[in-house]
Order: C-alpha cells, then structure tokens, then sequence
C-alpha cells in the first residue's frame, strides 16, 4: 500500500508489494526492492538503492549528500542490500568521489540513531547498536556486531566476526574473529560464542586463538609475532585470513591484552 500522503516522484521505481506509509519521501533516481516498507515521515533521497524486503524506519534519512566538504555534487550512490533493517532516525549518506558508493550488506540490522558517513562498507548479517557513528571510509566486515554509543574513526577497518563492546572509541583496524574493549581499545579474547553460533569448530576456534594469543598476549611487537605466527602456525583458511587481513592494516592495530 502506497499512502496518498506520502510523496514520491515520478523517476523513482518502486517493485512489487512495496509499502510507502504517510509523510515518506522518496526522492528522484531512486530505487526500491519487492516488499519492501519505507516507514512515516523517512526520507529516501536521489541515488539510493534498497533491496528486497528492506524496512525504514520513522525518522530515517537515507542517501543524504555526504557531509565532506570535498563533496562537490557527484553522482554517488547508497546501496542497501536486501533483508536491511534501518531502525528511527538513522542517517546514512551517499558516497564521493573517492569510492562513489557507500554500501550496507545483506541482513545488517542498524538499531535507532546509528549514522553511517560517506564511502562506508558495511558487510553482511551485521549488527550495529544504537548511536553507534561510523566516520568515513570505513570497511566492516561480515557478521560484526558493535556495542551502542561507538564511534568508529574514518579509514578504519574491522574484520569478520568481531564484536566490539559498547561506548567503544575504535581508532586502530580491529581484526577479524575478536573482541574489542576497554580505553584505548584492546584486545579482549576471541569471539568464540559468535563463532560457535555460526558453525565454527572447536579446533578451528582454539586454532584462532593461538594466532592471537602470539599476536596480542605474548608481548610481541607486530613484526616479530607475525614471524612466529608464519613458522609455528599450520596453514589453514582462517590463518590466511587472519595474515591478510594485518598485511591491509594501514592505520595499525588495536593495543594487546592488558590486566
């Protein structure tokens, strides 16, 4: 059901199902999957893409212009993948000329006032708590889960599986399959609950926590840990991801575990 008091113009193309409820806006070069449902009083601008079965909350603005002031008009996009919710009064903005695009993956749920800047990645079945901020250029992995009222500083990265604890200030890349915690950020353990939820082994998540109790509880330096980790470790996928991930580090890792 398309309500008469919403507004919706005329370039946008809306698919099967989709409900639009009172005082929505969708605005011109937009784009909305099958069954999708754009809440009251959301506003959707030009060049946003949501996939199926999407719900937009009231209060949301989606695909508003970056706020970079480099921003200079270019046609950029916001793409929100299908199974996305976007709970009240979330803010999610287009991307720049940098990476033109700023992309939300498949069944990623954003609580109530999470604001995701320009030129963000933000992988698939995560979960971002209320408040949560996320500066620009950001690239988070698949199944993350970050705590309420974080903010994530731009050019960060955080891998697959982590999950970073509430009120968080994440100023260095966070590998993947850990918990983050404390002030400054440390390292907290493996995320083994998470990972026995999605069907790791048990040998697969001892084997990730011996990578990092060299990495981060050894007191080695990076370089020297990482050169352990390639003569001790057997080679297995989650190794390799591990490597590559550190090998992408650019703005240096979170701190070690500390009592």
């Amino acid at each position: 059901m398309i309500s008469n008091l919403s507004y919706i113009h005329p370039s946008a193309k809306l698919g099967k199902n989709v409900e639009v409820e009172p005082f929505a806006f969708i605005g011109p070069n937009v784009e909305i999957g099958d069954d999708t449902w754009v809440g009251p009083h959301s506003t959707v601008f030009e060049g946003s893409f949501i996939g199926k079965n999407c719900k937009i909350f009231p209060g949301a603005v989606v695909g508003a212009i970056p706020q970079d002031l480099k921003f200079r008009g270019e046609n950029s996009t916001l793409v929100i993948e299908d199974n996305v919710t976007v709970r009240k009064c979330c803010t999610l903005n287009r991307g720049t000329e940098a990476s033109m695009t700023t992309r939300i993956g498949k069944g990623t749920l954003l609580m109530a006032y999470v604001h995701i800047a320009h030129d963000c990645i933000v992988g698939k079945n995560c979960i971002l708590a209320n408040n949560v901020n996320l500066a620009g250029h950001i690239m988070i992995g698949d199944y993350v889960i970050i705590g309420g009222v974080s903010a994530v500083h731009q050019f960060v990265k955080i891998g697959d599986h982590a999950m970073i604890g509430g009120g968080s200030l994440v100023r260095k890349d966070v590998p993947p399959y850990v918990k983050a915690a404390r002030e400054p950020l440390s390292y907290a353990g493996v995320n083994s609950i998470g990972l026995k939820r999605r069907g790791f082994s048990s040998d697969q998540i001892n084997h990730i926590q011996d990578i990092y109790r060299i990495l981060f509880v050894k007191g080695h330096n990076v370089k020297k840990a990482l050169d352990i980790i390639e003569a001790t470790i057997p080679e297995t996928n989650e190794k390799e991801f591990i490597l590559q991930f550190l090998g992408q580090a650019d703005r240096g890792l979170m701190k070690g575990f500390k009592q």
